[in-house]
């Protein structure tokens, strides 16, 4: 309790003790997944698992930031599970070096879904497979300046997006970190027990004069 004394003070040793209990999944290990590996990997949160296939490059690390020059061709899944076991040693956390259908037919028990992910085909698949097993997953996407969150439970994520393949854009490293920021709020206080608005979309964004302008949209119940 120690470790997690400020948190202590925030909902009480009952409420952290809880969060020893959750098990939850980060499906995807770059820039949104490193930010989240970072904050919800020093939350007490018992059991996280870290889901990517792929391996740092270079043009990663700058919005990456579990990564540092030296850690190409490493998988990414794996340094971010060491990262989070080396900041908190009271987290079990899991690296699988595989993509979202893979680990989804190992059938591991998890609270929560956390997508991470950069293409909408991979987040159908997880709202797909969140249906099945009756999880709230949280969406996150980053481009440019802007981002969106949601909480989804009884939405959908492909009544609510025209799912195609897109490259994105070029992405300012701030912004990644904002939108994982956000999307780790939501989880925690889901896992704690405390008042989550679900299905409702948020959109953040900096208008031309660098105004930051959040819109709030209700998404449809599937």
């Amino acid at each position: 309790m120690q470790y997690f004394h400020r948190q202590v003070q925030l909902w009480g040793e009952e409420t952290q003790t809880l969060l020893q209990t959750k098990k939850i999944a980060i499906i995807g290990s770059g820039g949104l997944g490193s930010s989240l590996a970072f904050s919800l990997g020093a939350s007490g949160i018992g059991e996280i698992h870290m889901v990517d296939f792929d391996e740092v490059s270079l043009h990663n690390i700058h919005r990456q930031i579990a990564f540092k020059v030296g850690d190409e061709g490493k998988n990414k899944a794996v340094l971010n599970a060491e990262l989070i076991e080396q900041r908190c040693p009271f987290v079990k956390a899991v690296a699988h070096e595989c993509n979202f259908e893979e680990f989804a037919n190992e059938n591991i028990e998890i609270d929560l879904i956390i997508d991470a992910t950069d293409n909408l085909p991979t987040r159908a698949e997880i709202n797909a497979y969140a249906k099945s097993k009756n999880l709230p997953w949280v969406y996150g996407s980053v481009e440019a300046f802007h981002g969106q969150v949601c909480f989804i439970e009884e939405s959908s994520f492909t009544d609510a997006f025209k799912i195609i393949n897109k490259t994105p854009a070029g992405i300012a490293a701030p912004i990644v970190m904002h939108i994982a920021s956000l999307q780790a709020n939501l989880a925690l206080r889901y896992l704690a027990g405390l008042s989550v608005k679900k299905d409702y979309l948020y959109y953040l964004f900096f208008n031309e004069e660098g105004e930051l302008i959040t819109q709030k949209f209700g998404l449809p119940k599937s």
